[in-house]
């Protein structure tokens, strides 16, 4: 296992991370505390520092299990969880992105985690009757207070983390470092404006969904596409390509397409959350560190699965804007990250 730098901050994460809404089986389905243990034990044997969790993950099971897992060596691992989803679907204030539920949701996050802080505290999900200058300000009093070393964004659009760094920006408060969302082979929707907005605003991504609840480990996919509805070429061609090459190289498709989001350019950087409810799958995903794609490979994966990113990003970009834009001058330029 590698580091990263997390962001524009001097925080070393592990280019892979551990992702817990499998931990516990409050929601009928996922680990129980003795095979989370074990997970957890093989990630951090292969070098893993980065846990992810939520307030909500398992009804709090996850983050009791992660508290506990982490206490032998609390300092060494880049604990993070989020706030934003209700838990308590009865009252008004029990969700969202204010204050008083950023307060309530960190407290007991705290107490389930059996810490005094966490280093990365996610704002979870937008929500759209709070404005952003609240949520900015209120989690830089809570990293004022020590009880959070930095703080990120998740499932948002783009346009709300760059208003919140900017106005993190000009008024001194604690900016954004990190983004999480959903991206792998078959969901690449987020390099419409996601994508570019990290990469100017210095964020890491974290990227969950990256098998696609199966579809892309080669177990049973042509099920779980019908299963699902999306029994398109499109799919189809995504998982036959990952199943080429994973024969290539003598691994399974779940470690390919990993693999492929690893190989990602940057800006903006990457870090996959691998979420696992056997230790035998993580020990799996975590194959995917020896697997290096061939340029030929990842163009054709690339290619298999192509986004439509849209305008204005197809507008700006065709060849034809250019000219008119930067007329002979767009070839000639050395562009640098």
């Amino acid at each position: 296992m590698r580091y990263r730098l997390f962001g524009r901050s001097g925080l070393r994460v592990s280019e892979l991370a551990l992702g817990t809404m499998t931990f516990g089986e409050a929601w009928g389905w996922g680990a129980p505390r003795e095979e989370s243990r074990k997970i957890f034990t093989r990630f951090a044997e292969a070098g893993g520092n980065f846990v992810d969790t939520a307030n909500n993950y398992t009804e709090g099971e996850s983050e009791t299990f992660v508290g506990e897992f982490v206490r032998a060596e609390r300092e060494r691992w880049v604990v993070a969880t989020k706030y934003t989803l209700t838990t308590q679907r009865d009252d008004p204030n029990a969700g969202g992105n204010h204050r008083k539920n950023l307060v309530r949701s960190l407290e007991g996050s705290l107490r389930r985690l059996g810490t005094d802080y966490v280093d990365l505290l996610w704002l979870h999900m937008r929500d759209a009757t709070t404005p952003v200058e609240e949520a900015v300000r209120a989690l830089d009093d809570q990293v004022r207070a020590g009880k959070v070393l930095y703080v990120g964004i998740s499932d948002s659009p783009a346009w709300v983390a760059a208003q919140a760094n900017t106005l993190a920006e000009l008024r001194g408060w604690t900016p954004f470092v990190g983004l999480q969302l959903p991206y792998s082979l078959l969901d690449r929707d987020s390099e419409r404006d996601l994508f570019p907005m990290a990469a100017a605003f210095g964020l890491t991504i974290t990227a969950w969904g990256t098998l696609e609840q199966g579809i892309l480990s080669g177990t049973r996919p042509d099920e779980r596409l019908r299963e699902r509805g999306q029994l398109s070429e499109r799919a189809q061609g995504a998982v036959d390509a990952l199943q080429a090459v994973a024969a290539a190289h003598d691994c399974s498709p779940a470690r390919v397409a990993i693999a492929w989001v690893r190989s990602r350019p940057a800006p903006p950087e990457i870090v996959p959350i691998l979420g696992t409810r056997t230790e035998q799958q993580m020990l799996d995903n975590l194959g995917a560190l020896e697997v290096e794609l061939t340029p030929e490979e990842i163009e054709r994966l690339d290619s298999v699965a192509a986004p439509r990113l849209g305008f204005p990003r197809d507008f700006l970009e065709s060849s034809h804007v250019r000219g008119l834009i930067y007329g002979e001058t767009w070839e000639r330029l050395v562009l640098t990250a």
